[in-house]
C-alpha cells in the first residue's frame, strides 16, 4: 500500500487513521478514503459505488507480495455519532474518548475513529454484537438520522467524496486532500505521485475544492458542472452534495480559482447561483 497511496501508510497506527488517495498514472483520483487499523489489518473506508473497481486495481499489484485484499464490507458494522455534547456523552460510556480528529480508540471489540470537522463526529466499526450493545446504550440519550444527516456533516467538514460521478477527475490538490493532511510530499513514488509532486513544488493551484449552497431542494448529482454568467465552460464541478438542515442544498464543487468570486450558475446558464461559504480550514493557492 505504501507504494499505492498518495499519504505515508506508515503513520496509520492502532491510534491513528488518516484520509489518503489512489490516484491513476496522471495523478487523477481513483479512490478517496479513510485508512485505519484494526487488529492488525488496514480498513479502507470508501464508497461502496467505487469498491469493486477500486480492490480490482489494487489486486493487479499484489504480485508476489504477502497480502491479501478482500472486500470487508460485511465483517463489520459501523454507525457514526455526532453532535457539539458527542464527547461529554462519549465519556460516560467508554473508558477513553478519541481526543483530536484523526485519533483512534480500540476498546471492547470497537474501534472508534474521531474524524475532522467543526461538529465532533465519530465512526464505530466493529463485529454486530459490540456495535449493536453501544448503539442501544447511545439511542437512549441521541436521535437517529438518516444517511444523508451524515453526509451533509461530511460537507460540513470539507472532505471529499469521490463516487463513480467524479472518478478520474480530479487531483489531489483540487478537492484540497494537502490541506487535510491526505498527501505526503516526503514519502516515495506511487501511482501519479510525479503529476502531484510537480504542482506542489513547481505550480500555484488553479482550482481548488470550496463550500457553496444553493437555493434547491434536491441536492445536485456529483459531476454536475457549473456555469458562469458569460457561459464560459469548464469552471467547475460539483463533487459531493446532501439536502441542508436550513432548506436548499450544501455541497463541495472544485471550482477554478479565479472564477471563485464571480456568479456560479449551478447545472447550466440560468440554473440556480451559489452562495460561496467557510471551510473549517486553511487552503491556499499554492499547491
Amino acid at each position: 500500500m505504501q507504494n499505492q497511496f498518495s499519504n505515508d501508510v506508515k503513520r496509520v497506527a492502532a491510534d491513528r487513521s488518516q484520509l489518503s488517495a489512489y490516484c491513476n498514472p496522471k495523478g487523477r483520483i481513483l479512490a478517496a478514503f479513510r485508512l485505519f487499523l484494526r487488529e492488525d489489518e488496514y480498513y479502507l473506508r470508501l464508497p461502496a459505488q467505487i469498491l469493486p473497481a477500486t480492490l480490482q486495481r489494487l489486486r493487479m499489484f499484489i504480485l508476489r507480495s504477502k497480502v491479501t485484499l478482500d472486500d470487508a464490507s460485511e465483517e463489520l458494522v459501523r454507525f457514526g455519532f455526532a453532535g457539539s455534547d458527542a464527547p461529554k456523552r462519549l465519556a460516560d460510556i467508554l473508558s477513553r474518548v478519541p481526543a483530536e480528529p484523526d485519533a483512534v480508540r480500540q476498546e471492547d471489540g470497537l474501534t472508534i475513529l474521531r474524524l475532522p470537522g467543526p461538529v465532533p463526529r465519530y465512526e464505530f466499526h466493529g463485529e454486530t454484537e459490540a456495535v449493536m450493545a453501544l448503539w442501544r446504550r447511545l439511542a437512549r440519550q441521541a436521535r437517529p438520522v438518516v444517511e444523508e444527516c451524515w453526509r451533509w456533516l461530511t460537507i460540513q467538514a470539507g472532505i471529499p467524496e469521490i463516487g463513480a460521478g467524479t472518478v478520474e477527475e480530479f487531483v489531489p490538490q483540487m478537492v484540497n486532500l494537502a490541506a487535510l493532511d491526505g498527501v505526503s510530499f516526503k514519502k516515495g513514488c506511487y501511482p501519479g505521485q510525479e503529476v502531484v509532486a510537480r504542482m506542489h513544488y513547481l505550480g500555484k493551484l488553479k482550482r481548488r475544492m470550496y463550500l457553496a449552497h444553493v437555493e434547491q431542494p434536491a441536492p445536485p448529482a456529483p459531476g454536475v458542472p457549473l456555469f458562469t454568467a458569460s457561459g464560459e465552460p469548464g469552471v467547475g464541478k460539483v463533487v459531493s452534495a446532501a439536502t441542508s438542515p436550513e432548506g436548499g442544498s450544501d455541497l463541495l464543487a472544485v471550482i477554478r480559482i479565479a472564477s471563485s468570486e464571480e456568479p456560479l450558475h449551478l447545472g447550466s446558464l440560468d440554473g440556480p447561483l451559489l452562495a460561496i461559504r467557510s471551510l473549517p480550514y486553511t487552503v491556499t493557492d499554492q499547491a
